[in-house]
Order: C-alpha cells, then structure tokens, then sequence
C-alpha cells in the first residue's frame, strides 16, 4: 500500500519505521526536514508539503501534537485536502478533542476525503515494538482499508464506533492511565514516608486486587526513579485538559480526573512538563517535604 505519514517525533518516528518493515511503500513529511532524515535513510520518500505527499498515497496518517496541527495539516494551506485525491482515507492518530475530530472528519468528507480518528495508547515502548493499542473511530468502509497499516503498528486494533469514538476511547484510557500513575505514585510516597520499603509493599500489591499494569511497569520505573519520557507529562496534561474540556461540554461530574488534572497542570507549571508523567511522584515527594 502506499501510505504517507506526517509528524515524526517520539511516537510517529517508529510508527513509520514499523510501516517500512511491513512492506510498505512510504512518503513522509514533518515541519523538520531533520525530523524526516531517519526514515529517509531507511528506505521512505520525502514529501514537500502534506498535499504533495497525499497526491501520491492511498492511505495517509498524521502523528501530531494537538488539533490545531491536525487541522493544519489536513485542511490548512497545502494540506491534505488539497491534494485533490478523492477517494484518500485519512487517519489522525493522535488525541484530540472527539468534537475537534467530528468536524475534521466533516470537513474533509465534503473534499471527497473519508477520515479515521485513530488515536493509540502504550507509549514510546508500544510504537517502537508495533504493540500499540490502537481506538478508531469512523466508517467501517475506511477502517478496512487502514486495517493492514493498523496491524503493523498495533497489536490491539478495535473499531470503537463512529466519527469521535476513538478520541472518546482514547479520553477514557487517559482517566484510567492519568488517574492510576497518580495513584502508584501516592501509594510508594505513602510507603517511603511511613518508613517502609516502598519496593517490598509495590511487590506485596502486585498479588492482590490493587495489580495493575501500571503498578508493575510505572510503579517500577519510580522505584528505579528512571523518568526519562516515554510520555510527556505535559502531553498528559494535555489530555486531561481534553477529557475536562468534553465533560464540560457534556455536563458530566468527574471529581477523580478533575483532581488528577490539577496534578498535571502543577507538574507543567512546576517545571516537570518535559519529564515522563511517572515524574508526578516527585511533585508529591515536594509537596511532601521529600527529595522531589
């Protein structure tokens, strides 16, 4: 398949490599010419502009940072709804707003262009290993024809639903994430300020109903205190901010993601937002008279 891929950083670097290794036949395109020259060497083909790399594509994806950058790079001067390629399915799968997404995907319908939002989950470990979980949402017409991409980048690929489904997945995997690497990270502060080994009691939970795949994972890089970012803090921040933003919009109560959204803006403003969010122990460790 011929695919064009934009956005090449932490996540969408591997992504496109995985792609490569699958056979397929790859343009990409990122604002850094930089950014490109991994893949350039690895055997991809460079674009000028996303409108040039969607004139010679079936299937294009965006790995961006926020809605802005998707709009501009789907429907923004020489984005991809410029390319005149009716028939093109495009994917974004990053995570936005499910609203930004509906109207992207309504946007781009009227320019002949169907539109998957497909955002994922398992981090920089998950891309560069081809195991991410991957949430679509969109018609199932255009999920068949992405499903080869998806399965060399994912390892879980679920059709959650409609236009927007996969970014509400998506804000519901980051109430469970957000609100459990808090949650790890209260419990061994809890236990080293008790004065116990904060390792002893993470393993004497891992065998009872508080297991998690954070406690084993994230619970165990903050012992090892390893936060080099896998996922920005201030990319979860952002996140929250969504799931926030949508309960707003819907008038739901949610006190708990509230709470743990707080806790990222104080990491942000405290100048962690460059380390991985497992760094919101060291922001409790502050706020707890510890090292921090």
């Amino acid at each position: 398949m011929r695919i064009g891929f934009i956005g090449l950083g932490i996540m969408g670097r591997p992504m496109a490599l995985n792609l490569l290794r699958g056979g397929h036949q790859l343009t990409v395109w990122a604002r850094r010419a930089e950014s490109m020259q991994p893949l350039l060497d690895a055997g991809a083909s460079g674009a000028a502009s996303p409108a040039a790399l969607a004139a010679q594509a079936d299937l294009v994806i965006s790995m961006v940072a926020d809605a802005p950058d998707v709009e501009q790079v789907m429907l923004g001067e020489n984005g991809v709804a410029g390319s005149g390629r009716t028939g093109l399915v495009a994917v974004d799968m990053s995570t936005i707003r499910p609203a930004a997404a509906r109207a992207i995907a309504s946007r781009l319908l009227a320019s002949g262009i169907d539109f998957l939002d497909a955002p994922v989950s398992g981090g920089e470990v998950g891309a560069v290993a081809g195991t991410l979980s991957i949430m679509v949402g969109g018609s199932s017409a255009a999920f068949d024809t992405a499903q080869p991409a998806f399965a060399c980048m994912g390892g879980n690929i679920v059709h959650v639903g409609d236009s927007g489904a996969g970014q509400v997945a998506k804000a519901a995997n980051q109430i469970v994430t957000g609100v459990g690497v808090l949650t790890v990270a209260e419990a061994l502060n809890f236990a080293a300020r008790s004065g116990v080994d904060p390792a002893r009691v993470r393993e004497a939970l891992l065998g009872g109903f508080a297991y998690s795949k954070i406690l084993e994972n994230h619970g165990q890089r903050m012992l090892d205190r390893n936060f080099k970012p896998g996922f920005k803090s201030w990319m979860h921040q952002k996140d929250m901010n969504i799931v926030m933003q949508s309960a707003h919009e819907l008038g739901l109560c949610l006190p708990v993601s509230a709470a743990t959204a707080q806790m990222f803006n104080a990491m942000v403003g405290s100048g962690l937002g460059e380390e991985d969010s497992i760094a919101i122990l060291k922001l409790l460790e502050r706020l707890s008279g510890g090292e921090g």
